[in-house]
């Protein structure tokens, strides 16, 4: 039997059949890409975590983590070591938890030289979507030692900018507390600078973005209280 090419039918039947055959070739390669994709964004995360450290422009990313980072701890609000180790594949969900009870704090104890540093990660809202980032503080836990942040879809030009090299290292030696009750965090982004201990010149023309690192740094860094007053010397 001849089939008609012309039909309806015919070309009903070859378009599914080419759809399929598409599918199932895309299915098959992102399946086969996915742990190299996967090792990418470890990765990724790992060089974020070490740009807080700043630690940049390395060759071999998971190494100099491994060398760096001792543990990657996971505590809770009240301060308790939930888990030693595990700390670097802790949710976001997790760690922004509106119900205290729920959320999962991860900390990289860091050696840098003969210095301890604690890395927490940051997560927030800018204009456009997701802000995001990492503190690395000094061992009184009050002093800021480097910092990264990144965004998910900031204005090119304006507030994309927290990306620069030269707006995180403004954030170096602030202070990030109040004092050693750990009850306010002070540190913050301000068009109006009246704090230069804990604050950093807001972005030219990025208002909605450097307000969303303000209370990126408020509602990130707060959690960490009773930790930080449990293992304050």
């Amino acid at each position: 039997m001849k089939l008609n090419t012309n039909s309806n039918v015919y070309t009903i039947v070859y378009a599914s059949v080419m759809v399929i055959i598409v599918a199932f070739c895309l299915a098959f390669i992102s399946d086969v890409l996915r742990p190299t994709q996967e090792a990418n964004v470890a990765n990724d995360k790992r060089g974020q975590i070490l740009a807080a450290l700043n630690i940049r422009e390395v060759e071999d990313v998971q190494a100099k983590f491994n060398e760096v980072v001792l543990q990657d701890i996971v505590v809770d609000v009240n301060g308790n070591v939930l888990q030693e180790k595990g700390g670097f594949n802790v949710d976001s969900k997790d760690i922004t938890a509106k119900d205290d009870a729920a959320k999962k704090l991860p900390v990289y104890v860091s050696k840098v030289g003969n210095d301890t540093i604690y890395v927490l990660p940051l997560y927030g809202r800018g204009l456009w979507g997701g802000l995001w980032g990492y503190l690395a503080l000094k061992p009184d836990f009050k002093t800021v030692y480097g910092a990264y942040m990144s965004h998910e879809g900031e204005t090119a030009g304006l507030g994309a900018r927290i990306v620069e090299t030269q707006f995180q290292e403004k954030f170096q030696n602030k202070v990030a507390y109040a004092d050693s009750t750990y009850s306010e965090v002070v540190l913050g982004v301000s068009k109006k600078v009246e704090h230069p201990e804990s604050q950093v010149d807001a972005i030219t023309g990025a208002t909605l973005t450097s307000n969303g690192v303000d209370a990126m740094f408020k509602t990130s860094l707060a959690p960490y209280k009773q930790y930080f007053l449990n293992n304050h010397k």
